[in-house]
């Protein structure tokens, strides 16, 4: 029966589960496609939109167009050479001869790779390339991937201001012209025209394929006109998903995006879908309109200058609503503490000050618990061949000694969606990669190299653990309680080294508001 399990039980209970359901987020729910490459679907995919976001399941009839798969030699030979480049301070774009993005390098330090060498965000050929077109007409298709475009300019440098290339491809009388302006935060816009009406789609790009994992989503995320956002995970696309008058089609990875977005008209969005089942975004193109697009990494800070709304690109999962406003949190601290590392011991303790009314319940409730351990195992005893007895009478000790005992579990219960909540921020934040924090560590997004970090917030729970009053009355209830530390450093270990520092620091606060408690608690029975 409940009523017969003690606190300890339901403490060491509430830890185990509390592993359990991490593990099996990340096992479940989080995608696990590997980097290799990918090819685009092969087959002629009929594509439907419904009249509107909120009726997409009823009106899946209704169709607005056909978008035809690009053929297998798509981009091969001379199509995939560079025939323009664009150059700004922070990035380098090439584009193709089909008039696609084909490679964007990030030359800003912090997002190099461990040979010091500029970060490219596409390691894979795989299509569509952003800025990829295919029309309804088959023919029509086979035609486009076969003739180059022709470029105004083939080298371009920004100096503070945007440029302009133009792309002109002719496909047998009928002329389409791309005009692309580049500015120097990463964002563009683009305009196609054509000579003559065609139906015809156009593509943010596949997801860039630098930072795929275990434990972050990678895949696509479209917003929709009500402002719903739906994630379409790698491994997940049913290759019929559409929307109308979305607001962002963006394709992502841990920390890079491919996007388009419109916060006035909205787009209509298509998802098909490659062999291994991952999403691609086309949106239904509209000749003369002009598309903003965005492509590089998912900062906050670079994002909200362009756009506020294209902040929703950092998405954190389930526990968004959590994690959204803790980031904003940190990163108002950031402003103040320029050292990342530091920014994350100080939020800490804000989540530890703020947390402490809970906290000191539960402590005080694990105090009396204690207290009354030995009576409640003289209880269990006496009463053994009488659980209904033993109960009634374990009931009457709480209530006689005002102890709770679910009062030291809650405070570890609540405590779980907010590391939920931390573990989504520090893993999607970009923000930390390349943050140094002191001696050692060089990134707080990668493991420690040296495991200082894990082996220390091990020692620090089982510290913790010294210093928390128990009542265990089962030996193999606390023989498991004191492996926890081990359990929770090798499962920390390859963590990134920014949330292994907030456990860290999360325990060592825990430990100095358990010692400030217990001085409490014992001057205020010695005044009895």
């Amino acid at each position: 029966m409940i009523d017969n399990m003690s606190t300890q039980t339901r403490v060491v209970i509430a830890t185990i589960l509390s592993l359990i359901v991490f593990i099996g987020y990340d096992y479940f729910f989080v995608s696990k496609t590997s980097p290799s490459a990918v090819e685009a679907n092969k087959s002629e995919v009929s594509v439907q939109h419904s009249k509107s976001t909120k009726e997409q399941t009823a009106s899946k009839s209704e169709k607005i167009g056909k978008l035809t798969s690009a053929p297998i030699s798509a981009g091969s030979g001379n199509l995939n050479k560079v025939i323009a480049t664009v150059d700004t301070v922070n990035m380098k774009m090439e584009f193709d001869a089909l008039g696609r993005i084909s490679q964007v390098y990030l030359k800003d330090r912090q997002y190099r790779n461990e040979e010091g060498e500029e970060l490219k965000l596409f390691n894979a050929p795989k299509i569509p390339k952003p800025l990829e077109i295919r029309f309804s007409d088959t023919a029509l298709n086979e035609l486009a991937f076969k003739t180059p475009y022709s470029v105004s300019v083939s080298s371009v440098k920004l100096d503070g201001k945007p440029q302009t290339i133009v792309f002109t491809q002719n496909l047998d009388g009928l002329i389409v012209e791309k005009t692309v302006e580049i500015f120097p935060d990463h964002h563009y816009d683009v305009t196609v025209k054509l000579s003559e009406p065609k139906s015809f789609y156009i593509s943010p790009g596949f997801r860039p394929d630098l930072r795929i994992d275990n434990y972050t989503v990678h895949g696509a995320m479209v917003e929709e006109a009500d402002g719903t956002l739906t994630i379409i995970d790698d491994g997940d696309a049913k290759g019929t998903e559409s929307f109308r008058k979305a607001r962002i089609a963006v394709a992502f990875d841990r920390y890079y995006a491919t996007a388009f977005y419109d916060f006035e008209k909205g787009m209509d969005v298509v998802v098909n879908k490659d062999k291994e089942d991952n999403p691609v975004l086309f949106v239904s193109g509209e000749a003369g309109r002009t598309m903003h697009g965005y492509i590089g990494p998912k900062e906050h800070k670079i994002l909200f200058a362009i756009h506020p709304e294209l902040t929703k690109i950092i998405e954190f999962g389930w526990f968004t609503f959590i994690a959204a406003p803790m980031f904003k949190v940190l990163m108002w601290l950031h402003s103040y503490i320029p050292n990342w590392g530091w920014t994350i011991v100080v939020l800490t303790f804000f989540i530890r000050l703020l947390l402490y009314p809970l906290t000191y319940k539960g402590m005080v409730s694990m105090h009396r618990l204690k207290k009354i351990a030995p009576k409640i195992k003289e209880i269990q005893a006496k009463y053994k061949g009488d659980p209904q007895k033993m109960n009634a009478h374990i009931m009457e000790l709480y209530k006689k000694h005002k102890a709770n005992p679910l009062g030291g579990c809650f405070p570890l219960l609540l405590q779980i969606p907010v590391f939920f909540a931390i573990y989504r921020v520090l893993l999607n934040a970009i923000e930390l990669k390349g943050a140094e924090w002191i001696l050692w560590i060089q990134d707080l997004s990668v493991m420690d190299p040296y495991y200082v970090l894990p082996v220390l917030m091990g020692a620090s729970m089982w510290a913790h653990q010294m210093v928390t009053p128990s009542n265990f009355t089962d030996p193999m209830q606390e023989k498991i309680f004191k492996w926890l530390p081990v359990i929770f450093t090798f499962f920390f270990i390859t963590f990134p080294a920014g949330l292994v520092l907030y456990w860290l620091t999360n325990n060592i606060f825990s430990i100095a508001q358990q010692l400030m408690i217990n001085r409490v608690l014992e001057k205020s029975e010695k005044a009895k």
